[in-house]
C-alpha cells in the first residue's frame, strides 16, 4: 500500500507537506482545535474534511464560504487521485507519494514553521513553480475559484502578466510591452513551461483595450494555435538558437516586409521563444516566416543539448 501525503505547492504554507495515515479522518479550516490548521481569511473555520481508507481518499467541503475545489472543479465531495490539486483558500495542495516514515514531526508545527519562514522571506503568500503546476491547470483554478489580481510569471528571460478580476482575463502583458496585444500575450503565457509565478492584488490599472476571457475560451485558442503551428513544417524548440546565416547567400530583396520584420527579430533576440514573445505578429504568422527563414537558408538553428540547457 502507497504512503501518501498533501504537499503544499503554491500559498502560505508553500513547501510543507501533511502526511495521511493509512485510516484517518481529517478536518481542515482555521480553527486551531483541528487536525489541519490554516491559518487565512478565505479559509472557514471547518473548512473541509478527507477520509482515508488506504489507496482511497476523498475530500468533502463543509459548506465553506470560499468553496473547495480539485483539479479546477468546485466539489462538495470527489475521489483524489495522485497527482491531484486542491484549492482551498489561497494553499493549492498536491496529493503525492512519500516514503514511509518521512515525516517525524507534528505537520501543523511544520506548516507554520514554514509560513513563518515565508514572511520572514517576504515572500508572495501565493506562489509556485510552473513546472509543478502548469498554467492552464492554474489558470482553470483561479478562474473556478473567481479570484482577481495579478498573476505575474517569470521565465529566464521573460516577464508576463495576466490581469484577472473575478477569474476572467481582463488584460494581459509581456515585458510590458506597448507593442504586444493583450491577446497575444495571453496565449503566448499559456504556452510557457518553465518559470515561477506569483499573485500581486489587483490594481488600479486602466487598460487601452479591456478583454473579457473567461479562461475556458483563452485555453481553447491557446491550443487551436499551437495546434495550428504543429501542423506546420516543423519548426525548432522553442529553446532554440537562431542566427543569421553567414554569408548570406540569399537575396534579401525575396522577403516581404513581414518576412524581414521577423528575421529583424530573430537576429535581436536568437532564442525562438524570445521571436514569439517579443515580435508583435500572431503567432502563426511568425512560425510560418521563420519556417520559410530557416528553409531559404536566412537563419539556421541551433538546438541546445540538455547538458548546455
Amino acid at each position: 500500500m502507497k504512503n501518501y501525503a498533501l504537499r503544499f505547492i503554491s500559498g502560505k504554507y508553500q513547501g510543507g507537506e501533511f502526511p495521511l495515515s493509512s485510516e484517518a479522518e481529517i478536518i481542515i479550516g482555521r480553527s486551531s482545535d483541528l487536525d489541519m490548521v490554516l491559518v487565512e481569511d478565505m479559509v472557514s473555520r471547518r473548512h473541509a474534511k478527507l477520509y482515508v481508507n488506504g489507496d482511497q481518499i476523498v475530500v468533502q467541503d463543509l459548506g465553506s464560504t470560499n468553496g473547495t475545489f480539485v483539479n479546477g472543479e468546485r466539489i462538495k465531495r470527489a475521489r483524489l487521485s495522485e497527482g491531484d490539486r486542491i484549492l482551498i483558500g489561497t494553499s493549492i495542495l498536491k496529493l503525492v507519494t512519500v516514503p514511509a516514515g518521512s515525516q517525524k514531526v507534528d505537520p501543523n508545527f511544520q506548516l507554520e514553521e514554514m509560513a513563518a519562514y515565508r514572511r520572514t522571506g517576504q515572500m508572495h503568500s501565493m506562489s509556485g513553480n510552473i513546472s509543478e503546476i502548469p498554467l492552464p491547470d492554474l489558470l482553470q483554478l483561479f478562474g473556478s475559484s473567481k479570484k482577481s489580481g495579478t498573476l505575474v510569471v517569470r521565465t529566464e528571460v521573460d516577464v508576463g502578466k495576466l490581469f484577472l478580476s473575478d477569474g476572467t482575463i481582463v488584460s494581459a502583458s509581456i515585458n510590458d510591452s506597448k507593442q504586444l496585444s493583450p491577446e497575444k500575450c495571453v496565449y503566448r503565457v499559456i504556452t510557457w513551461r518553465d518559470g515561477t509565478f506569483y499573485m500581486e492584488p489587483a490594481g488600479d490599472q486602466v487598460f487601452d483595450k479591456k478583454l473579457d476571457l473567461s479562461t475556458e475560451a483563452a485555453l481553447l485558442e491557446s491550443f487551436r494555435i499551437v495546434d495550428e503551428i504543429q501542423r506546420m513544417a516543423p519548426l525548432p524548440s522553442m529553446k532554440a538558437n537562431l542566427s543569421l546565416v553567414i554569408p548570406l547567400e540569399a537575396e534579401l530583396k525575396e522577403l516581404s516586409g513581414e518576412e524581414l520584420d521577423v528575421l529583424q527579430y530573430a537576429i535581436n533576440h536568437s532564442l525562438v521563444q524570445a521571436v514569439f514573445n517579443n515580435c508583435p505578429y500572431e503567432d502563426i504568422t511568425i512560425a510560418k516566416h521563420l519556417t520559410k527563414l530557416i528553409e531559404k537558408e536566412y537563419l539556421v538553428s541551433i538546438e541546445l543539448t540538455l547538458q548546455e540547457s
